[in-house]
């Protein structure tokens, strides 16, 4: 069974008040009354050296000294000469001043007569060392202690005061201090009770504390409101605390950015392998053409002229596709490097959209597209424009090889907020859910036969993105009613005339 320190404090205090009261009413019961007799003996003492320092031979000079000795000692003092004379006795002043010879005790009287012996025991006391004893009176049932000496000028004192005041003072003591020994016990006990309670609260709340913090839990602190040890094994758990949480927060950023690390170079360990896969891939089919075709012009396997043109046009057209593909990897290449640098400049985009869509209204008119644009005027951006221009003939030929049986295109420029948006729509079939943020991967392709016919190389849209995350703007895709709507946002410049100055 566990055992609190809460217990195991108030056990050991109890038991140390419990032990004292035991200890001293002990002591007093076995050594109070010797201790009393100890302090009479020496107060006997004492005032016999008084008597003896102030004494000349006549007791009537020292009678108020005398009297005090008496009354606040408790003292019956007997003065003796030489001859065995009476010359002071207290208990009998009116007659202590006649020189009264000692007679022996009468027929039938106790035998205790203390000035009888004083003679006799005064002959082994000197005036340095007077004689103390304890002696007892059968007639009043009473036991005394006694002191016997020589004074300077050779007369005998007899000091004597009873024992059974002693006795009683000592019995009373004992009974009262066993009263005051049990409410001091009971009084300790709720006082030790409510210290121990007061003393172990903090060290259970910095044991909590503690707790929380090995379950790496640091929002508990401990109120510091002492300035004692435990006020600054408090201090150190908090200031322990805060540097764990710290050291351990930095840990866990740095644990979680390397996982991030991993998890991106994983990805790109992934997209290199694709990516290595797709350029093969996508170089494989116009190289087996021009190969095929060259070899037929070699062995001249062409019957006339029309055939022969039809080689050289497919070997001419399969090796544009091969140099588009490549210089649009070669342009993302440097965008994602950070080779590319942007020429930013100032420029009106819906003027810049409009002149993209009369270069491609040739092309548009070709293909029976409908095409409607709604362009807001004076729409000033801060941009590159070449590479602006890039993302909107990329939007335009995606919108041309996804446009449905409707043929229809939707051109829009408009001001979001602080930013000027192009948005490019198309009828036709929505992209599903999981490929809206794959399409922007190099080489993904929402048709999973990878129709050559539409010269799509799937890097179109991988350029938007390495442009935009250039120019650090957002850029997206929409599933809008009846088709797809493709969209990015530029810088506007909102002061013009100040930029120019």
């Amino acid at each position: 069974m566990k055992s609190s320190l809460k217990l195991k404090l108030f056990a050991a205090m109890s038991g140390l008040i419990v032990l004292y009261v035991l200890m001293s009413w002990f002591l007093n019961d076995q050594f109070l009354v010797k201790y009393y007799y100890l302090n009479k003996e020496n107060t006997l003492k004492e005032s016999y050296e008084k008597i003896n320092e102030s004494y000349t031979g006549e007791p009537f000079e020292l009678l108020l000294d005398l009297e005090k000795l008496e009354r606040t000692e408790g003292l019956h003092i007997i003065i003796l000469d030489s001859s065995e004379n009476i010359k002071y006795n207290s208990s009998l002043k009116e007659e202590s001043f006649f020189h009264k010879p000692l007679k022996p005790p009468r027929h039938g009287e106790a035998p205790f007569r203390p000035e009888i012996s004083i003679i006799e025991k005064a002959q082994k006391a000197s005036p340095e060392r007077p004689l103390i004893e304890k002696a007892a009176d059968p007639r009043l049932n009473t036991e005394f202690i006694n002191l016997v000496g020589i004074l300077n000028n050779g007369d005998s004192v007899f000091l004597s005061t009873p024992v059974i005041a002693i006795q009683e003072s000592a019995q009373i003591a004992n009974k009262f201090f066993m009263l005051t020994g049990l409410l001091t016990i009971l009084t300790g006990l709720l006082i030790i009770f409510f210290f121990a309670d007061k003393f172990t609260k903090p060290i259970l709340q910095l044991n909590e504390i503690a707790q929380g913090m090995v379950k790496l839990d640091f929002s508990k602190k401990y109120a510091v409101k002492t300035h004692d040890e435990l006020g600054e094994l408090g201090q150190s758990i908090n200031s322990l605390s805060d540097q764990l949480e710290k050291s351990i927060t930095e840990l866990q950023e740095a644990n979680e950015k390397l996982m991030e690390d991993i998890e991106k170079e994983r990805k790109i360990d992934e997209l290199r392998k694709e990516f290595i896969s797709n350029v093969s891939h996508e170089l494989k089919t116009p190289i087996a053409l021009i190969q095929g075709y060259a070899e037929g012009l070699k062995v001249n396997v062409n019957e006339n002229e029309d055939d022969k043109n039809f080689y050289c046009d497919v070997i001419i057209d399969e090796s544009a596709k091969m140099n588009k593909l490549v210089k649009q990897l070669l342009d993302l290449s440097q965008i994602d490097t950070g080779y590319a640098r942007l020429e930013k400049t100032d420029f009106d985009l819906s003027q810049l959209v409009d002149y993209i869509l009369r270069k491609k209204a040739l092309l548009l008119k070709e293909k029976n597209i409908e095409l409607l644009s709604e362009l807001r005027e004076g729409l000033i951006v801060n941009a590159d424009l070449d590479r602006i221009e890039q993302i909107v003939v990329n939007y335009l030929i995606n919108a041309l090889n996804h446009v449905d049986d409707l043929r229809l295109i939707k051109v829009k420029v408009e001001q979001v907020g602080d930013k000027a948006r192009v948005s490019v729509f198309n009828s036709g079939a929505q992209i599903s859910p999981e490929d809206l943020d794959k399409i922007w991967t190099s080489f993904y392709k929402v048709d999973k036969a990878r129709n050559r016919a539409k010269g799509a190389t799937g890097l179109g849209l991988s350029i938007v993105r390495a442009i935009q995350e250039l120019h650090h703007n957002r850029y997206g895709c929409d599933n809008v009613e009846d088709g797809v709507e493709f969209w990015f946002e530029v810088d506007l410049n909102i002061f013009p005339h100040i930029r120019k100055q």
